[in-house]
């Protein structure tokens, strides 16, 4: 049993504050979004599905009819949609302070492309986001404190980045491509902290996971595994209100720090209140990091503006 900890009740308040949470219709989004906005932060809820979002949107405004929350349409999955968000926001002159990078897919039962090519994990978990965090870089740095908070999962600690498979055109396993998704993501919010403060620049970057929550991120497959988790899921493990709360701290809590990966305090990291937590050796390979973010680049097209 965890000890009780930082619960959202201890946020400060976020009035004046704008927030991007992407795939915040459902699960650990959709109660970070929620939570956010009960403190008085303009949330802006990034979604693939405008009709799900709506919805979303509408469950929040009837806990909370005084609450600023928006839908804007974004597919991770599409850099088009990235940039086409992107641009918009820029133009506007709006400034962001936090950017949540939660959306996510899991374990597909088979390979899938996103509409560039990537294979749809990698391309959505990590690309998209990468993508998405570059090209609100200039929106990102009007705010005081801005925070760039990046979702990763327990999955990472079966990770391997196979340099030479990361599109998994040369073999797929639907747990491998999910498991080296959330590597990178750590990898990333890592590599991106690293350079925030070789500019000397106030951007933090947190990686956070949620412990093993109940989402309808739920993997969709066949496999033993896939199945196990859809059965065993509702008895064993923590709702999604639990699960938001490492990417709550991160995104508003004064005591946390860039370069932090926050998860649950609970018996192997599965649920409870949040806290400071190592990710596995393979996370922490700053080499690793750096050439991650060169593919990346290469990848998608975005080349990230100085962070200072």
């Amino acid at each position: 049993m965890a000890k009780q900890g930082w619960t959202a009740a201890a946020m400060p308040p976020q009035a004046g504050k704008t927030v991007l949470v992407t795939g915040a219709n459902s699960g650990v989004g959709f109660q970070a979004a929620r939570e956010l906005a009960r403190h008085g932060a303009q949330v802006l809820l990034g979604v693939r599905d405008v009709a799900k979002g709506e919805a979303a949107r509408q469950r929040i405004l009837t806990e909370l009819p005084q609450a600023q929350v928006a839908i804007v349409p974004l597919d991770m999955a599409s850099l088009a949609s990235i940039r086409g968000f992107a641009g918009e926001f820029i133009s506007s002159g709006a400034r962001l302070d936090v950017l949540v990078n939660n959306a996510g897919v899991m374990a597909l039962p088979k390979r899938e492309q996103t509409a560039d090519g990537f294979e749809r994990q990698f391309g959505t978990n990590h690309l998209g986001h990468f993508a998405l965090t570059g090209l609100l870089m200039p929106a990102l740095l009007k705010a005081e404190a801005p925070r760039v908070v990046t979702v990763a999962s327990l999955a990472h600690r079966n990770g391997k980045m196979e340099w030479d498979n990361l599109q998994s055109e040369k073999r797929y396993s639907p747990w491998g491509a999910y498991n080296m998704s959330k590597l990178a993501n750590i990898l990333f919010a890592r590599e991106l902290d690293r350079r925030a403060r070789e500019a000397h620049s106030k951007l933090m970057s947190i990686a956070v996971h949620p412990g093993i929550s109940r989402t309808n991120i739920a993997a969709p497959g066949t496999d033993f595994k896939s199945r196990m988790a859809r059965l065993i899921g509702p008895l064993l493990f923590q709702n999604d209100e639990m699960g938001a709360l490492p990417t709550l701290y991160a995104a508003t809590a004064p005591e946390a720090q860039g370069g932090q990966y926050i998860g649950p305090n609970g018996r192997g990291e599965a649920g409870g209140y949040p806290k400071v937590v190592q990710p596995r050796p393979q996370a922490l390979d700053d080499q690793a990091g750096r050439r991650l973010w060169t593919v990346s680049e290469q990848l998608t097209g975005v080349v990230y503006p100085p962070l200072a």
